[in-house]
């Protein structure tokens, strides 16, 4: 089965291709880096002719407001409109646990914009929303930072490994429609701000982290439950320390020539 990947040498995106290869089918990585760009339409319609599924993972290369919305407002109406033209059965894209809670993150709004697109479509979909990869609580810190001090809220998240959010859109992909949303968690929870030292402090970041409830997170102030998903979540299972000491041992062992 053909499979295109929207945003498919990213993180994700490279991982996905990656399982849905080693699974048999006929995945396309569609990227600018491989000629197709979803906002100017280029190599578009020739990627996603003879495909039955589309995975939608790419994201903004800019973080501002408006030019997030636009971007995920333009691309997913270049895609279904290519989608419609070619019969495609499925149309899946990753969005983010808790998305729907914190309108006052433009990075967020911007995210439900592009759900609403994908369900006004008429495509059959799938829209998968994640919580935070352990990969992006480095990114998380940096965002949050002042200097030598990062301000966190000490609310909880319940975070994966992007293999673990790979594996899970590769069984959505050859999975029927939910025409609904399928919320993805880690095993285990933590403080925002505990998980942050903890990832810090593996990477030997002597950056103070401090706990504060009002600190906000891409724009939006959090309650407590904000970001975890609900009761009816897949939980992905890879636990934290089990992807610390991946990530440790990956970054020691030296490279095989």
């Amino acid at each position: 089965m053909k499979i295109v990947v929207i945003g498919g040498t990213g993180l994700i995106g490279s991982k996905l291709v990656e399982k849905l290869r080693d699974a048999g089918h006929e995945p396309l990585a569609a990227s600018p880096d491989t000629g197709v760009n979803t906002i100017s339409g280029e190599g578009l319609a020739e990627a996603l002719a003879g495909a039955e599924v589309v995975v939608d993972v790419s994201n903004a290369p800019v973080m501002d407001d408006a030019a997030v919305l636009d971007f995920f407002q333009t691309s997913t109406r270049n895609i279904v409109a290519a989608e419609s033209g070619a019969g495609d059965k499925h149309h899946i894209v990753l969005s983010v646990v808790g998305a729907d809670r914190l309108p006052e993150s433009g990075y967020l709004r911007a995210k439900v914009a592009q759900e609403e697109a994908v369900k006004a479509s008429g495509i059959p979909y799938t829209i998968v929303r994640a919580a935070q990869f352990f990969e992006f609580i480095g990114r998380i810190a940096d965002s949050s930072s002042t200097g030598e001090v990062i301000h966190l809220a000490p609310v909880l998240v319940q975070p994966q490994s992007a293999d673990d959010v790979a594996a899970t859109l590769c069984d959505v992909a050859v999975d029927e429609p939910a025409n609904g949303i399928i919320e993805l968690g880690g095993p285990e929870q933590f403080r925002l701000d505990e998980l942050a030292r903890r990832v810090l402090s593996a990477s030997n970041d002597e950056r103070l982290v401090e706990a504060d409830m009002h600190a906000r997170y891409f724009g939006a102030e959090l309650h407590r439950h904000s970001l975890t998903p609900g009761r009816n979540a897949r939980i992905a299972p890879t636990r934290f320390e089990d992807w610390l000491s991946r990530s440790a041992a990956a970054r020691i062992t030296p490279a095989r020539s």
